[in-house]
């Protein structure tokens, strides 16, 4: 698999990092991902994704402040890098080109797409 090729689940993490901005952080993007796609998500697969899409260099992460409200914990807050804005790009390029290669005919008013 090629750093720039994404999973579904890669790719919905990314998206939702982008929407959330400055408060993008494992739970807050689990509870979107929910939200948003009726889809039950652990948390154990947004921080496992997240810290592949670190790995790939999509990614990148920093700690904030320890809050009473966490127990001391620390929220770790994410940020997509250009590899990461490159790899959305490339990936809405294929499946629009994909979408738009299928014959209009191929398409009819029952289909559910």
């Amino acid at each position: 698999m090629s750093k720039d090729h994404l999973g579904e689940l890669e790719e919905l993490i990314l998206l939702v990092i982008l929407k959330l901005e400055e408060q993008a952080y494992g739970l807050a993007i689990q509870k979107e991902i929910q939200s948003e796609t009726s889809r039950n998500v652990t948390i154990g697969a947004v921080h496992g994704t997240v810290n592949r899409l670190e790995s790939k260099g999509l990614l990148e992460s920093a700690f904030g402040g320890a809050t009473e409200e966490r127990g001391g914990r620390r929220k770790r807050f994410l940020k997509i890098t250009s590899a990461g804005m490159d790899a959305l790009r490339q990936s809405k390029e294929l499946r629009l080109g994909l979408w738009n290669q299928i014959p209009s005919l191929a398409i009819t008013k029952d289909d559910t797409l």
